[in-house]
């Protein structure tokens, strides 16, 4: 970065080859801005950049600045799914097998252990890599007491004492199993009860080298509960504290990049002109969108529609609003989910008007259908997924099926004609703009409006029909959209609050020919 010129990051475009060369070319303001916005977002500019009234000028800042913003966002990512997912675990990471890093890491803790072996093995033995080890695991163990544990603590300052075992190696009056007992009963005492037969096999291990190489074993266990355990009792707390710490890193986020909201500018002025436009289908909207305009533009109807489109989101070409970037890849399992029950509720809806009352009532049979059905979807977003394969297996499955459980209770067998028929109209449901895919899609996106318009994160309402199949499902994924929302809209009120009320005092623009995909689908 020249040293004359702090204020302007080097601005590198795609394709060109000399970097130093690059570093001392003059680049436009804009140019520079969206070059620093690819490396923040990791994502490219807003296609929609020049539409879009900026709220102040882009600044540029330093690399510094950018390093502490990038800290302030993780940390900020994290406390958000410590809070949000309530099944959030600590896990340990896992190398690929077969990768460079993990090929390097065995061969250092190979020739670490070797090494310790080597000279466990020497006449006499040295045990100046031992009390190496010894140091580690005090630390370790140490690092597991908690602050009113003074007397166990002096006791592994005591029992774990370097400078005394470092003179009992010298005079071979080291005893190397009984520390090693000693270690061990410690761990016993300070581990989970999950970890007893972990525990149990060390006192088994006589090896000095295989039981050292297990206790560390463990320990790594001990510190991915100790994390937990940690974060369990953390999560009431950052409960009530995560509002407001997520809306002051992301209020210095925006600090910094006065223009970083303007995918979600789009979301909701997009909601607004699909709703102005009469574009939204009117199925999914609620009773005010039957109301006069000025009714249905209501602050709080656009901003639930605007939730609701996030299910029907392309996030294969359409940037995501960055208030709900970190929320992205579960909003994303939701609508997938939301795919699926579709599917099996159009599939079901069809079974059910083709063998009507024949299967009515039948014990465990639209359970058993329903089964069938995702779990040949369980794959569909897969590469390997092939669509008319599984769509005609489900077919071939349903009429096996219904066939069976009528010859069972003594109803007539489907004809060749019905069977045919109905395996036209389920593999008919692979195609979105399927008729019946369609109606129980509106009754979904129907059902969900309520749960947010609801002050309760549940249907109050009864479920529309064609829904009492996937009832169960639907509604967990509503309780888990409901809170999601709810805590999106706590956290980011005051910006939403500022742009809706632009939007809606300024009237929403009607919407172009050049709408790009981020755009409502009527």
């Amino acid at each position: 970065m020249p040293k004359d010129e702090p204020e302007k990051p080097p601005c590198k475009e795609e394709g060109q080859g000399d970097p130093d060369k690059e570093r001392n070319t003059a680049e436009s303001p804009e140019s520079c801005d969206r070059s620093m916005r690819k490396r923040v977002r990791q994502r490219t500019p807003s296609p929609h950049r020049g539409n879009t009234p900026q709220s102040s000028p882009p600044r540029f800042v330093s690399v510094e600045e950018l390093m502490e913003t990038a800290k302030g966002v993780t940390n900020m990512a994290l406390a958000h799914e410590i809070v949000v997912n309530g099944g959030f675990q600590v896990t340990p990471s896992q190398l690929a097998e077969g990768s460079l890093e993990k090929m390097v890491k065995d061969i250092v803790h190979k020739a670490f252990w070797d090494c310790l072996e080597a000279q466990l093995n020497e006449d006499p033995p040295s045990y100046d890599h031992a009390i190496k080890v010894l140091g580690e695991i005090k630390e370790t163990l140490l690092s597991f007491i908690l602050p009113g544990h003074g007397r166990l603590r002096h006791q592994i300052e005591e029992a774990l004492d370097l400078a005394l075992i470092q003179q009992q190696a010298e005079n071979r009056a080291l005893d190397i199993s009984k520390v090693a007992s000693f270690i061990i009963d410690t761990m016993g005492m300070l581990c989970a009860p999950c970890r007893d037969e972990e525990i149990q096999k060390l006192r088994n291990i006589t090896a000095t080298v295989p039981l050292f190489k297990a206790i560390f074993t463990v320990m790594d266990m001990m510190k991915i509960d100790m994390a937990n355990f940690a974060v369990s009792s953390i999560r009431p707390h950052l409960m009530q504290q995560s509002v407001e710490y997520e809306r002051k890193k992301f209020q210095e986020f925006l600090n910094k990049q006065p223009n970083a909201m303007d995918f979600t500018q789009k979301w909701l002025q997009d909601t607004a002109n699909a709703l102005l436009n009469g574009e939204w289908e009117s199925g999914a909207s609620s009773a005010a969108a039957s109301a006069p305009i000025l009714s249905m533009l209501h602050p709080l109807t656009v901003h639930n529609h605007a939730y609701l489109h996030l299910l029907k989101w392309d996030h294969t070409s359409c940037p995501f609003p960055e208030t709900l970037l970190m929320d992205q890849r579960r909003i994303q399992e939701m609508q997938w989910e939301l795919e699926e029950l579709t599917i099996v509720a159009a599939v079901l809806l069809i079974v059910y008007n083709n063998a009507g009352a024949a299967i009515s009532g039948l014990p465990g049979l639209m359970e058993r259908l329903k089964s069938i059905v995702r779990l040949l979807l369980a794959d569909r977003h897969s590469p390997s997924f092939i669509v008319d394969e599984a769509f005609a297996t489900i077919a071939e499955r349903m009429c096996v099926e219904v066939g069976g459980s009528l010859a069972q209770h003594g109803f007539s067998p489907f004809s060749t004609d019905r069977q045919s028929n109905l395996k036209g109209q389920i593999t008919a449901v692979k195609l979105p703009d399927n008729s019946i895919r369609k109606l129980i899609d509106m009754r979904i996106q129907t059902f969900l409006l309520g749960i947010l318009e609801s002050s309760q994160l549940r249907c109050a309402a009864a479920l529309p029909g064609g829904l009492a199949p996937i009832q169960k499902e639907l509604e967990e994924v509503a309780i888990k959209f409901g809170r999601l929302v709810n805590y999106n809209k706590l956290v980011f009120a005051p910006h939403y609050q500022k742009i809706l009320q632009d939007i809606l005092r300024e009237g929403a623009r009607p919407i172009s020919d050049t709408t790009h995909a981020g755009e409502i689908d009527s």
